[in-house]
């Protein structure tokens, strides 16, 4: 089978929402191959504790590049403790222009608690507008519902939840087992 043949992996919606003093990272637990479900309870969401200093990040995209990228931002963060800012910035430039990173295929949703970034391999390190970002093959439809839900009385938690929700009954790559974090400033 050649590669252009080849049906490709997809799935994972993560979402991660900024609201009334907590961040909420949530995603689902579906990988697909093709049209048919490999694993429903993938779990792509993890805290991190670089220095003693709690982070969680949401991971789209394939996982062993997912998790190398994971490592590396743990090395980062622990190298410049309490600043996710800069570790997330080290480690944008470093995928950018490092030739083995360049060819890792995953996008990152990280927060401390109080800041909350998207970092992809383009080197970039995106603050989110409205305290949501969402990120994978329901990404867009997590969003929309997330920015309609955000002015709610709902809690962040509340807010995610219900996103993930929508984008599983839309997305086909989508399920509604959920892996949910969170963090408080």
């Amino acid at each position: 089978m050649a590669d252009s043949d080849f049906p490709g992996w997809h799935g994972t919606t993560i979402i991660g929402v900024r609201k009334g003093g907590e961040v909420v990272v949530a995603g689902d637990g579906q990988v697909s191959l093709g049209q048919t479900v490999i694993k429903g309870s993938a779990r792509k969401v993890r805290r991190l504790s670089p220095g003693g200093h709690d982070v969680v990040a949401g991971f789209a995209g394939s996982t062993a590049d997912a998790f190398t990228l994971l490592e590396r931002l743990e090395k980062k963060l622990e190298a410049t403790p309490g600043q996710l800012q800069r570790g997330c910035v080290e480690l944008a430039k470093d995928w950018r222009t490092d030739k083995y990173l360049q060819k890792l295929e995953a996008m990152l949703i990280v927060t401390d608690g109080s800041e909350l970034y998207v970092i992809t391999g383009a080197g970039d390190v995106l603050e989110p507008e409205h305290g949501i970002a969402a990120i994978g093959s329901g990404g867009m439809y997590a969003l929309a519902a997330a920015r309609a839900l955000i002015d709610t009385d709902a809690d962040a938690e509340t807010v995610a939840r219900k996103a993930m929700a929508i984008a599983a009954d839309i997305c086909v790559y989508t399920n509604g087992n959920l892996t949910v974090e969170t963090l408080r400033r």
